[in-house]
């Protein structure tokens, strides 16, 4: 049986930002995905990630536990993560229902995520 998954992650490093776009569901199965994009976003260490959420549709427990993975990383870095919306209703709903949504900087606005690093 072929598995035919329909998620997408992409990355673009800006000069001070680097942004990763994550586009369908992400569940168990797509974390490696996901997992690619901490690892360059961890590598190239800018003082900023955004992750475009806008375009994910689902997301369980493996997409939340590597948010707060993420969280925790870049703050021990002293470095900002963004989650860049509008966040799919869905995806606020989990956020929401596990308390972790106040514990991240979200916006809905895609220049206003990118400037954030400057002064």
């Amino acid at each position: 049986m072929q598995y035919d998954s329909r998620t997408t992650v992409h990355v673009t490093r800006h000069p001070r930002v680097f942004e990763i776009a994550v586009r369908g569901e992400v569940d168990y199965d797509e974390c490696d995905l996901l997992q690619a994009a901490w690892a360059e976003a961890e590598e190239t260490a800018l003082p900023v990630t955004v992750v475009d959420l806008s375009g994910v549709t689902f997301g369980d427990s493996a997409l939340l536990n590597a948010l707060l993975d993420a969280r925790r990383r870049h703050s021990a870095a002293g470095r900002e993560l963004v989650l860049l919306g509008p966040l799919h209703q869905a995806i606020r709903r989990l956020l929401t229902v596990t308390g972790t949504l106040e514990h991240f900087t979200v916006t809905d606005s895609r220049s206003t995520a990118l400037r954030l690093d400057q002064p």
